[in-house]
């Protein structure tokens, strides 16, 4: 009987994308130079997938919660107490967690007009610290508390809690950016650039609710006030940059999900290193093997140190999941020079020492994506993303390079992203 194989999962943020016409008509991926991607596709079998739904532009936390396997309809709860989690933050049942980003606006007699929703992009991490410790230091909303935590760049997290009785996440989003269906959150490609006033949804107008959304309004309007005088923002002014001055909430949840273990639901044991807080909490939530690993490098050279932590890892778990926010941010800001450039980035920095190393023989290596993030529309599609699968026990099919549109034929078809996680078990039980 063989050993189990071992797993290699690697996840490109934001990979997908709507063909270029500087490219030629060319997806960023499919004009980017990936001789090792593009080995694994032609020695490998490859799919198309559509990570959460036809019609849903996922947020990352349900696109990841799909692509490992668990069903962001059954399980998720709100991104933002996985945020939370991934922030070292306490959710109680009954809290009110966002995902925030800090972000720049300015006041009209219609309230606020968003000029940047992340502030220019170069906000810096010790700049958001700064910031999110004056407002918890200085805010005060009565009837209630707050921990309002800055976590990488433009990111925070802000968990809200009355003194008169529960809150409930079924409230709007203060971001215009990002709708909701259900719990789960959707990016959207039209919205007007205006704070949204929190309100409950429709169908929810309860006593929770309610409070909930007066409680937001109210620390909304005390932290611009808080940071708009900032010295921080004084110095960003004068230097020509814009001020954070505003938190735009998102993505609510008043409980933290309960998640059985990856252990238990897939009988393997996962480790994993990721960059963001979001996917520190999946991992935690799902009990994976957590592996401390650099995010804080340039990019090449955290590429080359994150594929040396792979292969060193490796024998300590049955896998590893590996998820690289790379190709994502440039395509938010409408970059596709900036998008392909990063996509050559991680295949030589990433994936050519790993597979150099790694053997095929004796592991099964996939690599696909949470969405497709169009530098078009500057914003998460639900459009499909390429999956490969290669190594042990794997037979190739025909396709010859890793695209979306090469993807489009391979053997595997179109798949959900719920469906790709049984089918590498499977492949690494058998061998």
């Amino acid at each position: 009987m063989p050993e189990p194989s071992k797993l290699v999962y690697v996840i490109l943020d934001g990979l997908g994308d709507d063909p270029v016409e500087p490219f030629g008509g060319r997806t960023p991926l499919e004009a980017a130079r990936t001789p090792q991607l593009d080995a694994l596709a032609a020695g490998g079998v490859n799919g198309s997938v559509t990570t959460v739904g036809e019609g849903i532009a996922p947020e990352s936390d349900i696109a990841v919660f799909a692509v490992l396997g668990y069903d962001p309809y059954k399980h998720h709860t709100g991104r933002g107490p996985v945020e939370a989690i991934g922030a070292d933050l306490e959710v109680r049942d009954g809290d009110l967690a966002y995902r925030v980003n800090f972000a720049t606006v300015s006041q009209s007699s219609g309230g606020w007009d968003i000029v940047d929703r992340r502030v220019g992009r170069n906000l810096t991490s010790q700049e958001a610290k700064a910031l999110a410790d004056e407002v918890q230091e200085e805010v005060s909303v009565e009837g209630a508390s707050f921990d309002f935590r800055a976590t990488v760049g433009h990111r925070g997290v802000l968990v809200l809690r009355s003194d008169d009785g529960p809150l409930s996440a079924q409230v709007e989003n203060s971001d215009p950016a990002y709708g909701r269906e259900g719990l789960l959150g959707v990016a959207l490609e039209v919205f007007d650039e205006k704070v949204v006033r929190v309100t409950p949804l429709a169908r929810y107008d309860t006593e929770e609710a309610r409070r909930a959304a007066d409680i937001t309004n109210r620390w909304l309007r005390a932290a611009f006030e808080v940071m708009d005088r900032s010295e921080v923002n004084e110095r960003r002014r004068k230097r020509g940059d814009l001020p954070g001055n505003f938190v735009l909430t998102r993505d609510g949840g008043d409980h933290v999900p309960k998640l059985p273990s990856f252990a238990d639901t897939f009988g393997i044991n996962m480790g994993c290193f990721v960059e963001m807080p979001v996917e520190i909490g999946i991992a935690r939530l799902t009990a994976m093997g957590e592996i401390e690993a650099p995010t804080d490098l340039p990019p090449g050279e955290q590429y080359e140190r994150w594929a040396a932590l792979a292969l060193e890892s490796l024998g300590d778990y049955d896998g590893l999941y590996v998820h690289i926010k790379g190709p994502d941010v440039p395509a938010h800001d409408g970059d596709h020079d900036a998008k392909l450039e990063s996509i050559e980035a991680i295949d030589a920095h990433f994936f050519e020492p790993l597979l150099k190393k790694l053997d095929l023989e004796t592991t099964v290596v996939a690599v696909t994506a949470d969405h497709s993030t169009s530098c078009a529309r500057k914003a998460h599609t639900d459009g499909p993303v390429p999956l490969v699968i290669a190594g042990r026990g794997v037979t190739s099919d025909s396709v010859k390079s890793y695209g979306e549109r090469a993807a489009e034929d391979g053997a595997l078809g179109a798949l959900l992203g719920v469906e790709i996680m049984p089918r590498l078990v499977d492949l690494v039980s058998v061998g």
